[in-house]
């Protein structure tokens, strides 16, 4: 058996690990930086772990491809695996923390007007006080109360919120930290009640487009959002209407439907949006990094042994 590894952000603990658990199921490891820059007898590799999407495409030997992102909709078009049978897996519950980080500080940074005040002090001005907001008896929803939505609702929840709501396709999640759970049907009722919507959901056909401008339109005046799962779910445009006419306090956007931004692209100027270049996820945290590599081991060792992956992605659903 042998096992592709790219990925060039990986410290030398993480390769000894994985090195580690392929001496003990038998298989062979290599670590590159580029699918492209193979070594000499892993051409045609059994496991990828990284992002190998023409190793995919070529190689009829792949039997696993896990890649290290929570993300797959690129992976869900005709003609992906030269091997239909290919196990896929991604890494969901690798990023919950540091995306739910993200959004706790980018929603701060909106409701305290700090880009504001950043924006005085970068040109020596000592500017005066300013109306602000606060998590604090505000109502929160939860768009997609997976792994990163519920890891921000935990955090979300030690600022005393008046409620969380989450919502989601089964309209079932058991964690404490929601004090109410709705299905994605009941979605037009729970907007005109929210302050506050923290949207994590993956690109899925019933998730594209779902924030339209009639829904953008229904928040409550002065109401936050912010995006951290893909740019699709939104309708830009209307969004960037409603900012420039002050109807939504502020936006927090990390996706796009077109990455990177488009110079010419009017989100740029839009007032009231805060753009984060897609970077509320990747490996850049250390917690994250070592989660990954772990749950890659993970399933490692269960596809040597014949077990089910426990983080497989069921194609049907696109996560």
């Amino acid at each position: 058996m042998k096992i592709v590894v790219i990925n060039r952000m990986l410290k030398s603990k993480h390769k000894d690990k994985i090195t580690d658990i392929a001496c003990r199921i038998g298989a062979e490891v290599c670590f590159t930086e580029s699918e492209n820059d193979l070594p000499a007898g892993f051409e045609a590799p059994d496991i990828v772990y990284g992002f190998g999407v023409n190793i995919a495409r070529t190689q009829q030997s792949l039997q696993w491809l896990c890649v290290p992102s929570a993300g797959v909709d690129y992976l869900m078009k005709p003609d992906t695996f030269a091997n239909e049978a290919c196990l896929l897996s991604n890494s969901s519950g690798a990023y919950g923390v540091t995306i739910a980080e993200h959004m706790i500080a980018v929603s701060l940074v909106m409701m305290r007007r700090l880009t504001e005040v950043f924006e005085e002090t970068s040109h020596g001005v000592w500017g005066s006080p300013r109306a602000q907001r606060s998590l604090k008896d505000c109502r929160i929803t939860v768009l997609g109360t997976g792994d990163i939505g519920t890891c921000f609702a935990k955090r979300a929840k030690a600022f005393e919120p008046a409620l969380i709501v989450g919502v989601n396709r089964s309209g079932v999640c058991d964690d404490p930290s929601y004090d109410r759970i709705v299905s994605v049907d009941a979605l037009d009722e729970i907007l005109p009640e929210t302050d506050l919507l923290a949207m994590s959901l993956p690109d899925t056909p019933q998730t594209r487009g779902i924030l339209t401008r009639d829904r953008i339109a229904s928040l409550t005046q002065g109401a936050f959002i912010v995006n951290v799962g893909r740019g699709s779910a939104i309708d830009e445009d209307a969004l960037a209407d409603s900012l420039d006419a002050g109807h939504l306090g502020g936006a927090a956007l990390d996706v796009f439907r077109t990455e990177p931004l488009p110079q010419n692209n009017r989100l740029w100027k839009t007032k009231g949006l805060l753009i984060t270049p897609h970077i509320a996820g990747n490996l850049t945290l250390e917690h994250t990094l070592d989660t990954n590599v772990s749950m890659f081991c993970e399933d490692l060792i269960n596809f040597a042994e014949g077990r089910p992956l426990h983080y497989a992605v069921d194609r049907s659903r696109g996560y």
